[in-house]
């Protein structure tokens, strides 16, 4: 099977005709088969559970608004049926419990053709489920599948494409293998993060270059299950890129070129952490440096026009100083959107590369400022952001919003005296030599005891969780009730029941539960 055209074509052809294309639904298809399943699912519940109370608690837009999970030992069966995600962290760990409980000795017979069964079924039920539950709307109809296995995942790959020779594809996004090493390998907490935000980075451009059912081989820990099923949490739309960054064509001078002169790199916006701000009662995970003040928020959504950002100046980076940087990081990579020519986006993704190895061959970074999304109004005054874009060592930038003049408060500190007193200099260096070094900062060792908090803040009951976010009112004392002369009829009308007003913050993300689209820039800003 020519499965690079069949399924490329296929989802091209589909997703043109979808004006909106939003987070994908997801299917998680597990092979739990003894004896490496005994090795693998604590690590893998675990993991899931942890994503799942991160999903469950992330106010604003749906990251998974879709999940269905299947089982394969003898035969496949269905553990979790298409729930909403947001609303069913019960069902989740219910779902988790069973799959914990799922016999991890003894022997099966593995029949070749159970992943597949599994995989045709879920297609089929999300077609069903998506044929009564969104007729005549507007949400994203396809589907991202995910084969976990410790089998050979290339004998997976070639079942997977063989089995899917005749099935109506049309619905299905992309199609992942996973397979987990079978060594019981310790919780790699001390695993290089930034080796495996690489590998996904590499995942993701196979998917640019037509890779249609993708393999990959994941340690056995929790650490990497875990970052692997946070990809889930990104923006994964490419019905259109998210950032337009207009550089001077060649050959203008520095001074200011027509704009109509400008060269553009078409590119996407990625998530580096998430913002604190989102979770419930998290005040204590980090200082809130993303305040939605800030204009810099999460990715634009696919239906909103790129945002554009000009490079206006080339700055040294030793001559930025770090606390001129605020609010959340985003990391800006070539754009995936499908909607463009293979050829424009091989050219494309080569500028991007190009403008990374040079930025970092000068040392310099870029200063940008937003360009407005449409012509103001002569008496609208608007205010501008400006941005640092800074390259890495990585085929990615930063993006970071950079302070300006009426931003700035005075910061006025003496130098730093070279002569000290020998008393003091003596206790500060043996503290000093105390402290254990690290020579690169990991932050998979370091636990905020986030997910416990998620975990007991879902567990409680809805009426207990609404009493924490509903705001006290102050009744006013009661008054004796005034009696009415007994010669005048008075009319018994039962009593409209009064509902309790909803939280703010529930009300609001309820508004956009079916908005599965993430927002890079602030309202404030989007009238730029």
């Amino acid at each position: 099977m020519n499965s690079r055209n069949t399924f490329s074509e296929v989802r091209r052809g589909y997703l043109a005709g979808k004006p909106n294309s939003w987070q994908p639904s997801r299917i998680l298809v597990v092979e739990a088969v003894p004896p490496f399943w005994a090795n693998t699912c604590s690590k893998l519940c675990e993991a899931l559970e942890n994503v799942f109370c991160l999903a469950c608690s992330l106010a604003g837009p749906c990251r998974i608004p879709l999940l269905s999970l299947y089982v394969v030992q003898n035969q496949h069966e269905c553990l979790l049926p298409f729930v909403q995600v947001k609303e069913s962290f019960a069902r989740l760990q219910t779902c988790l419990s069973e799959l914990r409980s799922l016999p991890r000795e003894g022997s099966f017979r593995l029949k070749g053709e159970g992943v597949m069964q599994a995989v045709q079924d879920g297609l089929q039920q999300f077609k069903q489920y998506t044929r009564h539950a969104t007729a005549g709307s507007s949400a994203n109809s396809s589907v991202e599948i995910t084969v976990v296995t410790s089998q050979a995942g290339a004998e997976i790959v070639k079942q997977l494409e063989a089995g899917l020779k005749d099935i109506d594809l049309v619905c299905l996004r992309r199609l992942q293998v996973v397979e987990i090493s079978r060594g019981d390998v310790p919780e790699a907490v001390d695993v290089e993060w930034s080796a495996q935000a690489a590998d996904e980075a590499s995942s993701n451009d196979s998917s640019i270059l037509g890779m249609d059912i993708d393999l990959q081989t994941l340690e056995n820990d929790v650490v990497s299950l875990e970052t692997f099923f946070k990809t889930w949490l990104h923006d994964h739309g490419t019905d259109r890129e998210q950032l337009h960054l207009l550089l001077p064509a060649a050959g203008t001078a520095h001074h200011a070129a027509p704009r109509t002169s400008l060269a553009c790199v078409k590119c996407d916006i990625r998530e580096r952490i998430l913002s604190p701000a989102l979770l419930p009662q998290a005040a204590n995970v980090t200082v809130r440096m993303d305040d939605p003040s800030i204009p810099l928020q999460l990715a634009a959504g696919p239906s909103a026009s790129p945002y554009r950002l000009r490079a206006i100046k080339a700055l040294k980076r030793e001559g930025v100083c770090e606390s001129m940087l605020y609010g959340l990081p985003f990391i800006i990579k070539p754009t995936s959107c499908w909607q463009l020519d293979w050829d424009e986006l091989e050219m494309n993704q080569h500028h991007f590369h190009a403008l990374c190895h040079s930025l970092l061959k000068r040392d310099w970074m870029l200063l940008a400022k937003r360009e407005p999304q449409s012509a103001s109004p002569s008496w609208s005054i608007v205010a501008t952001s400006y941005y640092a874009i800074i390259p890495s060592d990585s085929s990615t930038l930063l993006l970071r919003a950079i302070a300006v003049r009426e931003l700035l408060l005075p910061c006025a500190f003496p130098a730093l005296s070279a002569e000290l007193p020998e008393a003091a200099l003596s206790t500060i260096e043996s503290a000093l030599s105390s402290l254990e070094l690290e020579p690169i900062y990991n932050p998979l060792r370091m636990r905020s005891n986030l997910y416990k908090q998620l975990r007991g803040e879902l567990s409680r009951p809805l009426h207990r969780q609404l009493a924490q976010h509903r705001p006290r009112e102050r009744h006013p004392p009661r008054q004796p009730l005034s009696r009415q002369p007994p010669s005048k009829a008075r009319a018994t009308v039962a009593p409209l029941p009064m509902a309790a007003p909803a939280p703010k913050v529930l009300r609001t993300s309820m508004a956009r539960k079916d908005t599965c689209e993430l927002s890079l820039f602030s309202d404030e800003d989007d009238q730029a």
